[in-house]
């Protein structure tokens, strides 16, 4: 899903736009046993229990696309008459209101997610009227081309507040407060069907993770069935070894900022095209070792490494970019450049040494003083 797909359904959260129809909720605690559950409508609720949940849903698809928010798709097991995709169907298409499907969704996540303290798993179902648009991409308010029927979880851990002294209007004054069990922000969450190009698709489900390091695999495999990702970091790790270990002794400072250079165009000129995310296979990784100045010789065997490195998948560009950073660093010294000034910095041998050389301009300041040319 793009930026954009992520936009419309997250402008939905609103009182004046919001078309949830149900919201279930179950309460577990450390040894996995339900507390409590629920099942209501969710226009019943009070104005400001609404606003609540929309800023808990908003956070669900919130985030960058390739990193926390990461498009899944189903793997082939899953279509089965048993398989995930077929159950989180028939779970969205009874409107949430079918107990025993409930039960048995609680149940695999209970049994399969990691955390070991209290969480609380919710899910809504919204109906929405996708509106007709313009060629000039402004909506038409009565004309709905298609309808987005779609569930949406989140799993939120639950902490206790801190005890102390605390304000009560009613007598105006201060009192000791009890610790109370309150919703954290969610830990992870999916949105099915996924929401691309403007219409339902239903082989994608968009999975949410705060922390980008790591996925719920336990979660994803039971609960979805779909292909895990390589988290953001090892994917930013097997970016930087694989230069490292195709440059060798090549690995001059003038190649390194061709490459940094390069890939930022290329992120720039894909996104221009199309909003998805920028993604790099194996032969668009060589091709853009080879603009930067890579020997062929240090190429020969590339595509190989790339797939003992990263397998059948693709680097999302947003994960291996260092985007507006350029940094230079030593044991001693660490210089920051902005992205389009790299052209300030260089290399020379002088006095026999290799050096870094940086142009200054007209404004120069060490430790807040400026300095005269």
């Amino acid at each position: 899903m793009t930026k954009k797909d992520i936009s419309e359904i997250k402008s939905q959260y609103t009182l004046e736009d919001c078309g949830i129809l149900r919201l279930c909720g179950c309460y577990v605690d450390g040894e996995r046993n339900k507390i409590t559950q629920f099942n209501e409508n969710f226009l019943n609720l009070p104005e400001e229990e609404k606003h609540k949940y929309f800023d808990i849903f908003k956070k669900t698809l919130s985030g960058t696309p390739g990193k926390n928010l990461v498009d899944m798709k189903f793997n082939v097991d899953a279509y089965a008459d048993e398989g995930a995709r077929t159950f989180l169907m028939n779970l969205r298409d009874s409107g949430l209101k079918d107990e025993r499907l409930l039960d048995e969704f609680y149940d695999r996540i209970i049994n399969n997610y990691s955390y070991v303290g209290n969480y609380l798993i919710l899910l809504i179902n919204q109906v929405y009227d996708i509106p007709g648009i313009t060629a000039d991409n402004i909506g038409l308010e009565d004309a709905s081309d298609d309808v987005y029927d779609y569930i949406l979880c989140c799993i939120c851990h639950i902490n206790l507040s801190k005890p102390g002294l605390g304000y009560d209007e009613e007598d105006n004054n201060f009192h000791d407060k009890k610790p109370a069990h309150m919703v954290d922000v969610p830990d992870v969450g999916f949105l099915f069907p996924a929401f691309n190009n403007r219409s339902s698709d239903k082989d994608m489900t968009l999975f949410y993770t705060k922390d980008i390091s790591k996925f719920e695999d336990g979660l994803i495999d039971c609960l979805l069935d779909c292909a895990i990702p390589l988290p953001a970091k090892q994917q930013k790790e097997i970016f930087t070894s694989l230069i490292s270990e195709t440059l060798g002794e090549d690995a001059d400072f003038e190649v390194v900022k061709n490459i940094h250079e390069n890939l930022e165009q290329i992120i720039e000129e894909k996104k221009q095209e199309n909003p998805a995310p920028v993604m790099l296979d194996k032969t668009e990784m060589k091709d853009l070792l080879e603009k930067s100045g890579v020997k062929e010789e240090r190429l020969g065997n590339f595509e190989e490494h790339f797939e003992m490195a990263a397998g059948d998948e693709k680097l999302a560009a947003s994960n291996v970019s260092s985007g507006k950073k350029f940094e230079v660093k030593t044991p001693d010294v660490v210089i920051k450049i902005n992205s389009d000034k790299t052209d300030i910095v260089s290399t020379q041998v002088i006095d026999g040494r290799q050096c870094l050389v940086i142009q200054l301009n007209d404004n120069v300041e060490v430790n807040g003083i400026s300095l005269r040319n």
